[in-house]
């Protein structure tokens, strides 16, 4: 699959959808898609329904029942609904979801790679830059792993 890359105003209708970009819908391709919480930073994520089953097994595989720790985290990334695209090229967000995330009716949907994120605009923006030390540390880490790849070839 295609990365899912690119940052995109929408606006959640009166009915609590939203419609993705068409360019995010082509690499899609009328896929099955699964809504979940990201209580990190209370946005909502999207995944295509395989990447989703995918990440799911892994956590299955790597999480301890009698751990009260990862019981915790299953029990939020287990929480999610499947829907669909729309003729339109929308999605709906259920109530709770909206409620969760904030949503207000300027939104922002992000690529992430093999995921979507959909934030309010304005937690989003409130989120970078508060973000923008840790992000500028992470940057400098990386580049210095990069570097390293690279062979420090300049």
């Amino acid at each position: 699959m295609e990365l899912l890359t690119g940052e995109y105003n929408v606006t959640l209708d009166e009915k609590g959808r939203i419609s993705l970009p068409a360019s995010l819908r082509r690499i899609l391709d009328d896929s099955k898609l699964t809504i979940t919480q990201c209580d990190y930073e209370n946005c909502l994520w999207v995944f295509p329904t395989n990447v989703y089953m995918d990440l799911l097994q892994q956590y299955s595989k790597n999480t301890n029942l009698l751990s009260k720790k990862d019981r915790d985290f299953r029990r939020r990334i287990f929480n999610s609904h499947s829907v669909e695209i729309d003729k339109a090229g929308r999605i709906p967000i259920t109530q709770g979801y909206r409620e969760f995330a904030r949503l207000s009716k300027d939104c922002i949907v992000l690529g992430q790679g093999d995921y979507i994120e959909i934030w309010d605009e304005e937690s989003y923006q409130k989120c970078l830059i508060e973000s923008k030390d840790d992000f500028n540390a992470a940057s400098e880490e990386l580049g210095s792993k990069l570097k390293n790849f690279s062979g420090g070839n300049e």
